[in-house]
């Protein structure tokens, strides 16, 4: 785990590419990666198939087109994210400002949590457009890849998760130590600096015996008498 706020205290850090590799979240993406291109290689090679009309091609999901062009584009989407979130954490020990890398943990929050719900829109899309589509030779021809493309959006539906979770734990544990960091500089500066001692403030009774800078008067001095009238 990352000893500082969102992992500041370790930036500049030089980066281990096997412990990298082995990371949970490295995992993650790099199989969001290949799932994405489970995806779309499959629609954009077999997808489309002749229709028995003609030679005009159509999707193979229930012939509509906004099924294939949807899945494309999601699968596209998620392999260029994937792509770029890897190179965003290998160059995450680099970053040494604590907002930017907060920055970055949200963005990874935001756009895993965004992307795990459009799989899931894209996996019930395609399987709705598939058992909706008419057995026909096309359709035997393109059902092997009609159906890798609706089990990848499965699990690309899982894998997104997971790293929405791991994305959500990172931002957790990274606002967690900001807030200790500051509670601790708050309680440290509300500390009042040791001052000289001073005394208990009660001074003795005994501590002058007359009045300072002051002379006893004699009321009747010698030598002096007080006239009669």
């Amino acid at each position: 785990m990352e000893g500082a706020s969102f992992g500041a205290g370790r930036a500049g850090a030089a980066l281990d590419p096997v412990s990298f590799a082995k990371r949970p979240q490295t995992l993650l993406r790099v199989a969001s990666w290949v799932f994405s291109i489970a995806v779309f290689g499959p629609i954009i090679n077999e997808g489309y198939v002749n229709t028995d009309s003609g030679p005009e091609l159509r999707c193979v999901f229930n012939g509509n087109a906004g099924a294939c062009r949807f899945g494309v584009a999601l699968g596209l989407g998620a392999f260029i994210a994937c792509a770029a979130f890897l190179l965003l954490d290998a160059r995450f020990q680099q970053i040494s400002s604590v907002r930017d890398r907060r920055r970055a943990v949200l963005l990874d929050l935001g756009f895993s949590g965004f992307w795990s719900f459009l799989w899931f829109v894209g996996f019930c899309f395609l399987t709705n457009q598939w058992q909706r589509t008419a057995p026909g030779p096309g359709t035997e021809q393109a059902g092997d890849a009609a159906r890798a493309a609706i089990a990848f959006s499965f699990f690309s539906i899982l894998s997104w998760v997971a790293l929405t979770v791991k994305a959500l734990q990172r931002f957790r544990l990274g606002t967690d130590m900001s807030l200790f960091a500051t509670e601790q500089l708050g309680a440290t500066a509300g500390q009042a600096y040791p001052g000289y001692p001073v005394g208990s403030g009660v001074e003795g009774t005994e501590t002058y015996q007359s009045p300072p800078f002051t002379e006893t008067l004699d009321t009747s001095p010698k030598g002096y008498q007080v006239p009669a009238y």
